[in-house]
């Protein structure tokens, strides 16, 4: 599998630097890469493959999710793949774009019991499963989705997301 070009953007919101945020979601989104490759034999295209990340406000990603989503309310993470894809098919040169907000992040893992870098890991996963056609809108889907996430994280050395073991 080839590398990931991810492109960051901070938008608004007291995140860290874009480089101390691009050395953790090349760390998280290359593993999450490699489980995808190695263990779900999920392909990739022969040339670095793109994706970008937004880091923004609950007010920013408010408006997102009530243009795309029609929800007009603010959410942690949104993902738009760049072509449909469906899992384990070879997507295609841009992956698309993962938008992250800030407020709901911190307060989810607050209330979660768990470390902000934790849950921003897990959100990342999160919307790159979703990239690869991953949902969780049916039941089945849900579990084949959670499943991905808790075995890759727990690569990373986290504990389950949808457990009771904060990190």
């Amino acid at each position: 599998m080839s590398e990931i070009d991810i492109q960051i953007s901070v938008e608004e919101g007291p995140w860290p630097s874009e480089d101390d945020l691009l050395v953790m979601s090349e760390r998280v989104l290359f593993a999450a890469a490699e489980f995808l490759a190695k263990e779900e034999g999920q392909p990739f295209p022969d040339t670095e493959p793109e994706l970008s990340l937004v880091f923004t406000s609950d007010e920013e990603i408010r408006a997102i999710n009530a243009e795309w989503r029609n929800q007009d309310k603010p959410t942690n993470v949104l993902s738009f793949p760049a072509f449909p894809v469906v899992p384990g098919k070879m997507p295609g040169p841009m992956l698309g774009d993962i938008i992250l907000a800030y407020e709901t992040l911190e307060r989810e893992a607050a209330e979660l019991g768990k470390t902000f870098d934790a849950h921003l890991t897990h959100l990342l996963v999160h919307g790159f499963l979703h990239l690869f056609g991953y949902d969780h809108m049916e039941t089945e889907e849900a579990e084949k989705m959670e499943g991905l996430e808790t075995r890759i994280l727990a690569r990373l050395g986290l504990s389950d997301p949808y457990g009771d073991d904060p990190v």
